[in-house]
């Protein structure tokens, strides 16, 4: 029986869909309604694709939630492509997409 070994994974994933695509950060925004099980259904779908954010924020607003998502490394169609599922999921409202700014590279600075 072979040793047990630790199970390398390579940090990203290469984009299979169209590897001459330009890879660009994106900005997901989504307004949903506040469900229990909806941040961990959104975030599902970058992890079924072995995909992990740079950023992410949630506020709760009364009965809605505002999600932002900010991912690295991804080709414009395969960013449109998980957007469009995004807004498939229940109680997600609408889905914005974007080219994310530079601002979201810099630290939140606190209002003074």
């Amino acid at each position: 029986m072979p040793p047990l070994e630790a199970v390398y994974t390579p940090p990203t994933r290469a984009d299979v869909w169209n590897a001459s695509n330009a890879h660009c950060r994106v900005h997901y925004q989504l307004l949903a309604e506040a469900e229990p099980d909806l941040l961990c259904r959104a975030l599902n779908l970058f992890a079924l694709q072995f995909l992990t954010p740079q950023q992410v924020n949630v506020q709760r607003q009364e009965d809605l939630l505002s999600i932002d998502i900010v991912m690295d490394g991804l080709s414009w169609h395969r960013a449109q492509v998980i957007a469009e599922k995004l807004r498939n999921l229940i109680s997600v409202c609408s889905v914005e997409l974007q080219t994310a700014d530079v601002m979201w590279d810099q630290p939140a600075q606190a209002a003074g």
